[in-house]
């Protein structure tokens, strides 16, 4: 499928799969030096509402964001320069807009700072065009309550670093999908509150998924966190939802 036919269906006809999130005019950096990706973000985000400008290196974006407001940019990770990037002197930033990286799987842990000054999101290539659209969406609409990114979360011997993409529960590193890995942010992050699932799916994917997918999503990552020699951190409260801490401490 061409990145012209991925992107097309931006609305749908009644009796259709709701319409995907569109923006209002906000001004939308896309970084990316494969012409593929670089059309298929450009096109997309021009046809749901987005103001776009594009550059192929990471040198030349730091300049723009340097030099222009911009609301927001999407960084392809696989730039061939971003490696040296971090080694270079960078220009004072006098606005430091949220991105959204867009890398490999297997690449979460070379996820660099230098143009992530603010707050920061990701999506694993190969993505769909709707996580994307939801990912800037939920970007868009500012810092979400709870400690700042970019610092270690932790509660007791949980621990999540959202500069590298990792957590771990003691000594014992968790490998967890990029959903686990918000899930398990958004539980950290509002610890001892009880979140609903329309709450998570639309932290987690940008839109309520429906129970059966909340449900699963949180039995995998219970799995990985909570082992038979740990104590629970993750619980239920039937009825209103999911909640993050110790049992004796909970909602």
């Amino acid at each position: 499928m061409s990145p012209r036919q991925t992107a097309a269906p931006l609305d749908g006809a009644p009796g259709d799969k709701p319409a995907l999130a569109r923006g209002a005019g906000q001004h939308v950096l896309v970084v990316a030096a494969e012409p593929d990706v670089a059309e298929l973000v450009s096109t997309t985000l021009e046809l749901a509402g987005y103001r776009i400008s594009l550059t192929g290196t990471g040198a030349e974006a730091l300049a723009r964001v340097a030099r222009h407001r911009f609301d927001l940019v999407v960084l392809d990770t696989t730039l061939p320069d971003l490696v040296n990037l971090g080694r270079e002197r960078r220009p004072a930033l006098p606005h430091r807009p949220p991105v959204l990286l867009l890398t490999e799987y297997d690449h979460l842990h070379r996820l660099v700072p230098e143009l992530g000054l603010g707050e920061r999101d990701y999506v694993t290539k190969p993505f769909r065009v709707a996580e994307v659209l939801a990912r800037i969406q939920v970007l868009l609409r500012g810092p979400r309550p709870g400690p700042p990114r970019g610092n270690p979360l932790e509660y007791g011997d949980l621990v999540l670093d959202d500069t590298v993409c990792r957590a771990r529960r003691g000594m014992r590193a968790l490998d967890l999908t990029p959903a686990e890995y918000r899930l398990l942010r958004h539980l950290l992050g509002n610890a001892h509150r009880v979140l609903s699932k329309e709450q998570i799916g639309r932290y987690v994917w940008g839109d309520h998924r429906g129970d059966n997918a909340i449900e699963q999503l949180v039995s995998r990552l219970r799995r990985k966190v909570d082992r038979d020699d740990d104590p629970a951190l993750i619980h239920t409260r039937r009825g209103f939802g999911y909640w993050l801490g110790r049992a004796e401490s909970g909602s």
